[in-house]
């Protein structure tokens, strides 16, 4: 190769450095209200508090040198390693990124010398000359000069000073919320007098997140504030795991729970509230995408991604869902489930209004607040219980909300309550509340994929999205109540699979989850997900599953195997007989709409169980 023949950047050595994941945290986070930046430390001295202490140190000197604000520079210690987090400017992310990451290899000791030799290979020092302090904070600070787009940072002040919402991603900038919003590429912003003011505007927003129940949430509430006002009809838009919803219209396929799915509803010109599906993933990566909403909702919190981004517990998981509160400021609304405890002991000192709920209206929490006039829902006597503004107002027998599959499906009570709770804070009137719970949940369109119920000729047929231990616990405890409250009293099949993206430890929680059912399951029959594998071979999660079936004491002659998740559903649909149930938990969008339309086809035919049917292609 000559001196001159160019080098393919993906053949350049990658480098191996003390430090990974470093990224920007360009929103609220579960550190700190605002922005800044974090890195996963790496190398011997990833846990030990003297380098934490010189970190720190760097830190603080470096951001005196830069003028930046003086605030806490945290350290996170998790059992896979430690997170070194700080506040930063929102419009100097990236050379917080490069000072996060020098001030870490002159902590960690593994350098030394103005060349930058390596007292501890095989780490690589990536920001040199790193131990010249005064050159470093030189370079740093000529970074952030170029970083900085003036622009950018006069747009964003009249914003603000305007009390509008402004969004920024790497391309493109919107200046208010969905109809009352503006959007320029970022590389051609308008100057401030080019920008129509008068025109721009903010929307209703409401977050939604948890560990289980957010879809259903979301869209329940999107129906409740649709319903609620003709200037909303037809104009709520939603974001969450299945897809941008504007009105009656799929904007977006796929799963947008994160920052973009917010943005894609918040830029729509055609959207007059907003509903957003807030996932843990999200928040980790990236911080929230909003700075402010009118209310939150946390469903619950339950084991799940563990080991991911520094959670290893349910108390660090419910500290990610509880950042959705740096955007609620003093007038918003929080909406809580007291019937989680992790998520209440946490609930102290915020500055927001809470708003509780319970399947119990009597719960001691929601009495409490009742007193001091706040804003709870529960269950008395079958009948939802609202109260809101010192006034009590019965919403109907949950039996009769199609969401609760005749009071059998108890966890769809607690995602009612939220989307209740949230739907008055948004000044929605108990009537219409009471009107459309009545009706939402009658047709599979209305929440599909989530607790879908086919009553075919002699079998009852539950599509749902069950995807931790909890949620196929929950499930499995409903449709075991249709089997109890059934004549014949059938057997139960349940179709098992997991994405890769869960560990070990996660993937047989799940299958425990079955093993445990009771009355116990007839029937497990395990799929693969070949679209969400995440890295695992095909068979490896299947595998796992078995494995901890068969550990947990469930016969081995009730599993069967069927990779693809269309002809898994399919067999169990064979297997059944007259007063069987089967429990359908389906992850692919696209098998999911097929096994639908096969159901719809078997309930018109009046099929039976016992009879051949056409399998789909």
């Amino acid at each position: 190769m000559t001196q001159d023949t160019p080098i393919a950047a993906d053949a350049l050595p990658e480098p191996n450095s003390c430090f990974a994941d470093s990224r920007r945290l360009t929103g609220h986070n579960r550190f700190f209200a605002g922005t800044g930046v974090v890195l996963e430390a790496l190398g011997p001295t990833a846990q030990a508090r003297d380098a934490h202490e010189r970190w720190r140190a760097a830190i603080t000197s470096m951001r005196h040198a830069m003028g930046w604000p003086q605030t806490e520079a945290i350290v996170r210690a998790h059992s896979g390693g430690t997170l070194l987090v700080f506040a930063a400017p929102v419009d100097l992310l990236f050379t917080a990124t490069e000072i996060n990451e020098w001030a870490w290899e002159q902590a960690s000791g593994l350098f030394d010398g103005d060349a930058g030799a390596k007292v501890n290979p095989p780490f690589d020092q990536l920001h040199l000359p790193g131990n010249d302090f005064a050159a470093m904070a030189a370079l740093f600070t000529a970074r952030a000069q170029a970083e900085i787009n003036p622009s950018l940072s006069a747009l964003r002040a009249e914003a603000e000073r305007r009390h509008l919402p402004i969004l920024v991603d790497d391309a493109e900038v919107s200046v208010g919320a969905g109809a009352g919003s503006k959007s320029w590429p970022l590389s051609a912003l308008p100057s401030i007098d080019e920008i129509p003011w008068a025109s721009l505007h903010d929307i209703p927003v409401a977050l939604v997140t948890g560990s289980n129940g957010k879809t259903t949430t979301v869209r329940l509430l999107a129906a409740l504030i649709d319903a609620a006002d003709a200037k909303y009809r037809g104009k709520v838009g939603y974001s969450s795991t299945e897809g941008i919803v504007i009105g009656a219209e799929r904007a977006g396929e796929g799963d947008f729970s994160g920052p973009a799915g917010a943005r894609g509803v918040l830029r729509d010109t055609r959207v007059a509230a907003a509903v957003l599906e807030t996932a843990r993933g999200g928040i980790l990566r990236r911080g929230l995408a909003v700075d402010r909403a009118d209310v939150g909702i946390i469903t619950n919190i339950s084991a799940d991604h563990f080991g991911e981004y520094g959670i290893d517990s349910l108390d660090d998981l419910a500290g990610v869902k509880m950042t959705v509160s740096h955007a609620l400021g003093n007038e918003g609304t929080l909406v809580l489930n007291a019937d989680d405890p992790v998520l209440m002991t946490q609930a102290g000192g915020l500055a927001c209004r809470l708003a509780l709920f319970a399947q119990d209206n009597n719960h001691p929490a929601l009495a409490a607040l009742r007193e001091h006039g706040g804003l709870t829902c529960g269950v008395v006597d079958n009948e939802l219980s609202l109260f809101h503004g010192g006034t009590t107002t019965l919403l109907g027998d949950i039996r009769s909300m199609p969401l609760t599959m005749n009071g059998a499906a108890t966890y769809n009570i607690g995602n009612i309550c939220a989307a209740v709770l949230a739907a008055a804070a948004l000044n929605v009137s108990p009537a219409v509340i009471a009107a459309e719970l009545k009706r939402f949940g009658s047709s599979r369109h209305d929440n599909p994929g989530r607790l879908n119920r086919w009553q075919l000729a002699d079998i009852s047929v539950i599509v749902d999205y069950a995807h931790n231990p909890d949620g196929l616990r929950l499930l499995l405890a409903g449709a075991q109540s249709i089997q109890t409250a059934s004549t014949t009293r059938g057997r139960v099949g349940l179709l098992l699979g997991q994405a890769g993206n869960r560990d070990d430890v996660a993937i047989m929680g799940l299958a425990r989850s079955a093993a445990q059912a009771q009355p116990p399951l007839d029937l497990v029959v395990l799929k693969e997900i070949p679209a969400m594998l995440r890295g695992r071979a095909l068979g490896e999660v299947p595998k796992i599953l078995k494995d901890a079936l068969l550990a947990a004491g469930y016969p081995a002659e009730k599993i069967e195997s069927e990779p693809d998740e269309v002809q898994a559903a399919c067999r169990l649909l064979q297997w059944a007989r007259a007063g069987d149930v089967l429990v359908l938990p389906v992850h692919q969008s696209a098998s999911r709409e097929c096994i639908a339309d096969l159901l719809d086809t078997l309930q018109r035919n009046q099929w039976r169980s016992g009879t051949p049917f056409n399998l789909p292609d």
